[in-house]
């Protein structure tokens, strides 16, 4: 069996910390058994012909070969080493169809995913949110854990107004927060809550999500493009005057990636507060800025007439449905009433990331995956530059995707096969084009750089050079 492992090449990034290596090993490892890369019966090197081979540190191999052995995919021998179990690889060697997700179209058939919109799982702190969940439940007095306030548990609403106010200049009061299951779930109450006072229309960014357009046409609100350019969102009379919100990505613009310019920042602001409307403003992935200090949020230019929302998605995983909405004290009411039918997240859910926020888990996270996402961007950019010097990538600034607008007469449906030919899943720009606003930018790739674990990553993006190559 050892042509199996001579033949396996793992792709870890060295500049990891330790934990973070550990958990890429592991993630690498299990991949290569579930896809039959390691088949059943397969002996590993020792941890210290391992941790040669790979530059790191044995306690790091050794360490990830316990967690497997732990798990059921590894099996220790005393004296003989370590193999692969006979119960790692499951009967069916055909993987499960992975679902269409927020913003990505299709995920399926490719080998490579670099959809926009989720990070890279593998980096969950799942070891640092155990240890939380552990904590938080021991200190937790036992009224927390009946029906929760529909607005969310104290003690996470407290964590969430000091950080927010912190690291993204909201002005955020606990009793206006209100905890929702991801901002999707949010935006519906929201959008539920907009029409039953009498909306008809949101103005929205040209170039969006679909999901979000979905959402709002759900509870009867038209949409209305606002055109973009390089400043962002234009505030178009012809959109904004019947319009009774607008949906917004102030510090990040989803898709294009520009940052709204402060002036008009200014004029959104000031149209919510002369007609009473509302701006709901979506931020994201606002943690996420390399270049420059992160863009402090827009509901300090306004509170009393914008909506703050934001995420935990993108720090640390979609999967966790936990998302909040800063509301101001006009709306409160309606919005708590409409949260409180709709549902939302766990109560330990909640409690946790209240723990993980106050014990400074979240920030060291972020600060983790900032750095690791800066490296992995400059990569892109790199490659591309190489490969496909025609092509101009934008919207780099921030955020875990980039904008790759194509070489003269190059059509994005050919870029996109292209790519599903080298193995790697690609969204197009035009397929988040909002109502009659396709066109109105160049053909372009949008490129999530964030999704791949670390040892495909590398794999991932030279496949996606070669396909730009072409």
């Amino acid at each position: 069996m050892a042509e199996h492992w001579a033949n396996l090449d793992l792709h870890l990034d060295v500049d990891l910390d330790a934990s973070r290596l550990g958990r890429s090993l592991e993630d690498a490892l299990r991949a290569a058994i579930r896809d039959g890369r390691l088949p059943t019966g397969t002996r590993l090197p020792s941890s210290r012909a391992l941790a040669a081979d790979l530059g790191i540190a044995r306690n790091t191999v050794a360490d990830a070969f316990g967690q497997l052995v732990a798990e059921g995919w590894l099996t220790a021998r005393t004296g003989a080493g370590t193999f692969v179990t006979d119960v790692a690889t499951p009967p069916a060697a055909k993987a499960a169809p992975v679902p269409a997700l927020p913003g990505s179209g299709s995920r399926r058939g490719a080998r490579y995913d670099l959809h926009p919109g989720v990070p890279d799982l593998s980096a969950f702190p799942r070891r640092e949110w155990l240890a939380a969940t552990r904590r938080a439940l021991a200190s937790a007095p036992d009224h927390l854990l009946t029906y929760p306030d529909p607005r969310g548990v104290p003690p996470l609403r407290e964590a969430l107004a000091g950080y927010l106010a912190r690291s993204r200049g909201v002005s955020a009061d606990p009793e206006r927060i209100v905890v929702c299951a991801g901002f999707m779930h949010g935006l519906a109450v929201l959008a539920q809550v907009l029409s039953a006072r009498g909306a008809r229309s949101v103005a929205v960014e040209s170039y969006c999500l679909p999901e979000h357009n979905a959402v709002l046409s759900r509870a009867g609100l038209r949409r209305a493009p606002l055109p973009a350019d390089a400043r962002g969102a234009v505030p178009a009379d012809v959109s904004l005057n019947a319009a009774g919100a607008a949906l917004l990505t102030p510090a990040h613009q989803f898709p294009l990636g520009m940052t709204l310019a402060p002036a008009r920042r200014r004029m959104f602001a000031e149209w919510a507060a002369g007609t009473g409307a509302t701006v709901i403003e979506d931020d994201y992935d606002g943690e996420f800025r390399y270049d420059r200090h992160p863009v402090g949020a827009m509901q300090s230019l306004a509170p009393d007439h914008v909506v703050y929302g934001g995420t935990a998605s993108k720090a640390l995983a979609p999967g966790l449905r936990l998302g909040w909405l800063v509301v101001p004290g006009r709306l409160l009411d309606e919005v708590v009433t409409a949260a409180r039918l709709a549902g939302g997240p766990d109560a330990v859910s909640q409690l946790t990331l209240a723990e993980f926020i106050t014990s400074g888990g979240y920030d060291r996270q972020v600060r983790h995956a900032r750095l690791a996402y800066r490296r992995r961007r400059d990569r892109l950019v790199a490659a591309l530059g190489q490969a496909a010097p025609l092509a101009r990538v934008t919207g780099i600034a921030a955020g875990l995707h980039a904008v790759v607008e194509l070489a003269p007469g190059r059509a994005e449906a050919d870029a996109i096969a292209s790519a599903q030919r080298h193995g790697v899943g690609v969204s197009g720009l035009s397929q988040f084009a909002a109502d009659g606003s396709k066109g109105q930018h160049p053909p372009a790739l949008v490129v999530g750089y964030a999704t791949p674990p670390p040892h495909a990553y590398t794999t991932a993006i030279a496949r996606l050079a070669a396909a730009l190559a072409e």
